[in-house]
């Protein structure tokens, strides 16, 4: 395995790819969105005026992708208003996306703005502007979009874990230990993981209904994932592994603060989203020698739960927080070596 003290130029990343990763889409500047139909900026803003309630990412996820589109037609529709795009012509601005290579996830998450924005104005703008009285939502009835996969996804193994821990208590990095400790134990995502609070280090361990003591504690509530400002409000499981080497970082980290995860540059603050990005790339992925991301975390620890035997549901329940068991198969990263085995 590598150290982080090796020159970085000297190692070899496996990435893992199943295919090239496609470039980016153009960013569209303040110049040139200004060219951009005034209809089409006016029902833009009009949208976000009235869904305000939507998260700080996704509204940030869906001006990008209401901005790339807007521009596309600024290209190749003559500037069009909205309330004159076809159906044939947001086909063939999806057949840009997925010509330019994008991953479905990508592809999905800017159909289902353009997507949100037509809803909003059939369900309440046409009463309003009489130019969208005959407005028909051109995003129904589409073909699906191919489930496409960039990287193959390797879970983080028993060994690799242990070797991640090594190499960071050898570099004194105890927050990188803390936050992987978390991370493979816990199953929360990062910007799950950057919410916890210092006060869970005195929680209690949970007492069943049977009055037995678990190995375990429950989190204050956690902003989950959601479209909405609050979010899906979530209480995690934390194990004694995770809750262990958070109180050897807040020990460590000389300073005080009501979150585990935090920084201190001038001033302190909790870690960015970011900030696992840059563990993953940066350290991690030098250490095992192969692509890393935060994301992978949490497909490791369901991976771990299920090959205990452990059942779908109730992961899907108390540590994925998905909403369907289908959800969380797609975290189910274990081999179908012994399935396969048995076929013939």
């Amino acid at each position: 395995m590598a150290r982080l003290k090796k020159e970085i130029s000297t190692i070899k990343i496996n990435k893992n790819m199943l295919r090239e990763r496609a470039e980016r889409l153009p960013v569209i500047t303040d110049e040139m969105y200004e060219e951009i139909c005034d209809d089409n900026k006016i029902i833009m803003n009009e949208y976000f005026e009235v869904n305000s309630q939507l998260s700080k990412q996704s509204q940030t996820q869906y001006k990008s992708a209401m901005r790339i589109f807007f521009w596309w037609i600024r290209v190749k529709c003559n500037n069009t208003p909205l309330y004159d795009i076809k159906k044939m012509q947001f086909i063939k601005y999806r057949s840009y996306l997925i010509n330019h290579g994008l991953a479905s996830n990508s592809l999905g998450l800017k159909k289902s703005a353009i997507s949100s924005l037509c809803n909003f104005i059939e369900n309440i703008y046409c009463e309003e502007n009489i130019k969208y009285r005959d407005f028909k939502n051109f995003t129904r009835g589409l073909p699906t979009i191919a489930k496409n996969i960039v990287y193959d996804k390797i879970k983080i193994s028993k060994d690799e874990y242990d070797e991640i821990m090594k190499v960071l208590e050898e570099h004194k990095d105890y927050m990188g230990m803390a936050w992987v400790a978390t991370a493979f134990n816990v199953g929360g995502r990062r910007g799950e993981i950057r919410q916890f609070k210092t006060e869970m280090l005195d929680y209690t361990h949970h007492i069943n209904s049977k009055k037995e003591e678990q190995n375990y504690v429950f989190s204050h509530i956690v902003r989950g994932k959601g479209k909405s400002i609050d979010g899906k409000p979530l209480k995690f499981m934390i194990n004694d592994e995770a809750i262990k080497y958070m109180k050897l970082w807040v020990g460590k980290r000389g300073y005080e603060s009501d979150y585990i995860f935090t920084t201190r540059y001038g001033s302190i603050n909790q870690i960015s989203l970011d900030w696992a990005d840059g563990l993953c790339t940066n350290k991690l992925s030098i250490i095992l020698e192969r692509r890393i991301n935060p994301h992978l975390f949490k497909a490791s620890c369901i991976t771990y739960l299920l090959e205990e035997g452990k059942d779908i549901k109730t992961i899907s329940k108390y540590v994925a927080h998905h909403d369907s068991i289908e959800t969380t198969m797609i975290y189910d990263l274990r081999s179908d070596e012994n399935e396969r085995d048995g076929i013939f």
